[in-house]
């Protein structure tokens, strides 16, 4: 079984904010940011500690919070499959995700299944389809219209990029890696071939909707060893962190639609998603005005409490982008610092 890590949040008594795409690319942040005014934000950049991190995306950084180990990947399958209702016993599993990979002039860039907004019966339908046409091979689960699962008796030899990580990106660098590489890459494109003819495909174009062309291989392990220990609570919406939050027995709430001073007294994870849709695919008006929602909401509620939050303090993290603001009490006080400005974040 997996190690569960010596150090995992729940033993530091401090807050996580994770924030994905709080720190975004130069190019973003510089057609977004030159004029927006953030006080908030601004103030609280200026007065903490900036820090680097792992940039592995959202769900490396709930499990290494959480204790859980990476193993080939970080094993989000078979914790996700047990939430779906399905069970994981000693298999190895991962996550294939229906997806729409956008061809562009030089690129091909993908969409996830939040983007398709799959039906139950039109999941069903293609997922059969496949099963019948590759059988053992590749045939997948299909537990949640957007969350399908590939299992196999023995672990494959691949290395795959979370779904999150790589939604808006060019797919060349991201496909899966290692020995068993090139037979799922081989799979994946004689199924690209087959899912162009289906009839839900021909449907949903008649309807202007976005087909199902291929499937994101992604998160597999088996299902790790989980600690019992946890006395931290997860506020999320993200389904992938309610169910990783559920596995480790920490306690999992609704995301509140702005901070509450008193979560940032204990041990806990909040998961701020709603720079997500504008950051994944560089959208600068998106982003400038999910932001303005977060100051508002968040970040001066924030500066106003800060000499209130835990002696070890909190950190503002984004895991996409591998960056990290770390506030202690005493950052409060340092009001000599002036406002940080945005385009330098």
């Amino acid at each position: 079984m997996p190690v569960i890590l010596a150090n995992p949040l729940c033993y530091t008594r401090q807050m996580l904010l994770l924030i994905p795409h709080l720190f975004p690319t130069k190019q973003l942040l510089k057609a977004a940011a030159p004029d927006l005014r953030l006080p908030g934000l601004q103030t609280l950049l200026a007065r903490g500690t900036s820090q680097s991190c792992a940039a592995e995306g959202v769900e490396a950084a709930l499990c290494t919070a959480l204790g859980v180990s990476r193993q080939q990947d970080w094993p989000l399958a078979p914790i996700t499959l047990a939430a779906d209702g399905g069970e994981a016993r000693d298999a190895y599993w991962l996550r294939a995700d229906p997806v729409h990979l956008r061809v562009m002039r030089d690129r091909i860039v993908l969409a996830d299944a939040d983007a398709l907004s799959l039906s139950r019966e039109e999941a069903d339908a293609l997922a059969d389809a496949i099963g019948q046409h590759f059988g053992a091979d590749l045939r997948p689960l299909p537990l949640h219209p957007r969350r399908w699962y590939l299992r196999f008796p023995v672990a494959p030899n691949l290395t795959t990029t979370p779904l999150s990580v790589a939604v808006g990106r060019d797919i060349d660098l991201l496909l899966p890696r290692g020995g068993d590489a090139m037979r799922f890459r081989s799979q994946l494109n004689e199924l690209q071939m087959l899912l162009h003819e289906h009839p839900v495909n021909q449907t949903r174009e008649a309807r202007g909707e976005l087909p199902v062309n291929s499937l994101w291989l992604w998160g597999g392990g088996q299902q790790p060893a989980a600690s019992r220990m946890l006395s931290i609570a997860i506020y999320t919406r993200d389904p992938e962190a309610q169910a990783l939050g559920a596995f480790c027995n920490a306690r999992v709430h609704a995301l509140p639609a702005q901070l509450d001073a008193q979560l940032l007294k204990v041990s806990g994870i909040i998961l701020l998603d709603g720079l997500i849709p504008s950051g994944q695919v560089g959208d600068a008006c998106g982003w400038r005005e999910a932001l303005r929602e977060l100051e508002q909401d968040w970040f001066v509620p924030l500066l106003g409490t800060l000499r209130k939050i835990g002696p070890r303090g909190l950190r503002l993290l984004d895991p996409v982008n591998g960056k990290a603001l770390h506030l202690q009490p005493r950052d409060a006080w340092k009001v000599w610092r002036r406002p940080h400005r945005l385009i330098s974040m």
